[in-house]
Formats: C-alpha cells, structure tokens, sequence
C-alpha cells in the first residue's frame, strides 16, 4: 500500500503546524533573518499577496514581541484573500494594483499626515511608483 498524502508531507509541513505557524514559509523568513539580520531597526512593514499570513506572523513576532500595543511598529498584510486574523497586524483584502489600494496602504503605514511631503499634495502614481520601491 501507498503512504498517504498526510505522510508525504516534508518535515517543515509539520514543524510548522506544530509550531502554530500558518505555513512552511515562515522558516524561509526566520532563516533569512537569521543570515541577513533584516529586521533590525525595522518599524514599519507591508506584506503584499499576504495570504495564508505566515510571513505577517513572522513579523508579528519578531517585530512586535509580546507588545500588542506599540504604535511604532506598523504591519499591514494585503491580498485577494481574507485571512484569519493576525494580533498586531493590519490587514486589507483587495487587489494591490488598484490606486485606491495604494492610497490605503500608504496612509494606514505611513501616515502622510505628519509627513512634510503631504503638504504639496500626494499623487496617486507617485504612491503607486513608492510602494513598488518599498516593497523590493
């Protein structure tokens, strides 16, 4: 007889769900931190195509800790799917290629207004063009 499709599952499959972690990919990210140290002096976060949310939690953990309630730490999670709540995350459900989604993310994370740019007045493509860059 054939093992089941629950058995051939790689061990990272099941460290995960034992771990409480949505998916495998948060060992990609943990990893990555551990060689690169990315998250240093990292305040603010938007986890684009989010969905299931591992990522968003990695950061959540990592960058919040036990303090549900710092607002220096900013995480936003955007994507087509809805997804279960995160504690300390923000989440959007929508497409990230519409402006309106742009204009959304960038003042939740932001917050143009206490930003000296936000005087002249934000346009929509120079949001678009920032959170491209922002994002790589």
């Amino acid at each position: 007889m054939g093992k089941s499709s629950k058995d051939k599952r790689d061990v990272y499959y099941r460290l995960a769900k034992e771990e409480g972690w949505r998916a495998r990919s948060a060992f990609k990210l943990l990893q990555i931190n551990e060689d690169f140290d990315i998250f240093t002096g990292v305040k603010k976060v938007v986890d684009l195509c989010a969905a299931p949310g591992s990522w968003s939690q990695v950061l959540a953990r990592k960058l919040r800790g036990s303090d549900k309630t710092d607002d220096s730490v900013k995480i936003v999670a955007v994507d087509l799917q809805a997804m279960a709540p995160i504690p300390g995350v923000i989440q959007i459900q929508g497409d990230i290629t519409k402006v309106t989604r742009h204009t959304r993310i960038y003042t939740i994370t932001f917050e143009p207004r206490h930003d000296k740019t936000n005087i002249m007045g934000l346009r929509p493509a120079w949001i678009q063009t920032s959170l491209r860059i922002r994002a790589v």
